[in-house]
């Protein structure tokens, strides 16, 4: 198996943890080795570098040429150089979300790739997320679906507004699973404790009829995150954070007395570690050739829908009321 170097650019809560991940791969001997970790901040770096027994870089710029694979894990305005510059250089790039600040920069990123033949993956975690991947199959005919994602204040991820830094998970699954274009949007939010829209919620409609309601705050007093997902003939609730699937149908053929007509199936997993699983499914992108679970196309999905619901808000702040 070729061993692959690989970095993580970015020393902060988030970097820590790929960072981690990439360690207990190599300490297990699945070939890679942690060549660095990256972080301007000469404390945030050197702290990482020994706590995982590997070497500080302050620039990323004196890993290029020297590694395989890298996690980019900045604040959203820097993905873009960042990933450019390695992809550029010939490593594979796992980005986290939102992918870039724009859409004219994600575009390009994907460019890049596909010329230079690299992995670009984009660090949509919740698809590695163990309910998810067993409903995955079950999830297709949605005709409505509803998402709450509230959590409480945090300055960590107040760079960016609540649609990038936490709507966007729910706006990928959503557009995974219904697969069809958006053909309108409507959308409401607010500022409460930053400068930027702290709790939102958007309302999309696609082609073929599906309608999915989003809601994303980062001012709540409790944790939650909760996807429903109705079908002709089923409804599904995930509970993201407790990971239980339940399933509910029209139970089929002749009741006996005092049956409900519904049949309930409700499946709970065990604490899994979706970080590691994605950085080991990027890994295995980059020895088989298989296309990456969320790829920039994805990342790229997610952003641009995101950036509507965003420019939406803005109008709305403008206009002293809501908007559609």
């Amino acid at each position: 198996m070729q061993t692959l170097r690989t970095a993580v650019i970015g020393a902060g809560y988030l970097g820590r943890f790929h960072a981690q991940k990439y360690a207990a791969e190599a300490a297990a001997g699945q070939g890679c080795v942690l060549v660095g970790v990256v972080d301007p901040r000469p404390e945030a770096r050197e702290a990482l570098a020994r706590e995982l027994g590997t070497t500080a870089y302050a620039d990323h710029r004196e890993l290029l040429g020297k590694v395989d694979a890298v996690s980019v894990v900045t604040t959203t305005p820097a993905h873009f150089a960042i990933s450019r510059d390695f992809l550029q250089a010939g490593a594979h790039v796992l980005v986290e979300k939102p992918i870039t600040e724009t859409v004219a920069e994600a575009r390009e990123l994907i460019t890049i790739a596909a010329a230079a033949g690299r992995v670009l993956q984009v660090g949509h975690l919740e698809r590695f997320n163990p309910a998810i991947v067993a409903a995955e199959s079950a999830l297709q005919g949605a005709r409505f679906i509803e998402c709450q994602r509230l959590a409480p204040f945090k300055e960590r991820g107040t760079d960016v507004n609540v649609v990038l830094d936490l709507m966007i998970h729910d706006i990928d699954i959503v557009q995974s699973i219904v697969g069809r274009p958006i053909e309108s949007i409507d959308a409401v939010g607010t500022s409460v404790f930053s400068g930027a829209v702290d709790i939102a919620n958007a309302r999309l409609r696609f082609a073929g009829g599906c309608v999915a309601n989003v809601t994303a705050s980062r001012v709540s007093m409790k944790t939650e995150r909760k996807l429903r997902v109705f079908r002709d003939d089923a409804y599904l609730s995930i509970d993201l954070q407790q990971r239980i699937l339940t399933t509910i149908r029209k139970r089929s053929g002749p009741l006996e007395a005092g049956q409900l007509p519904v049949q309930i199936d409700e499946r709970s997993f065990e604490q899994a570690d979706a970080l590691r699983e994605e950085i080991r499914a990027f890994l295995g992108c980059i020895r088989t050739g298989r296309p990456p679970v969320v790829s920039g196309e994805d990342g790229l999905r997610a952003l641009e829908t995101a950036i509507r619901i965003t420019g939406l808000l803005a109008e709305q702040h403008a206009n002293g009321g809501s908007v559609t």
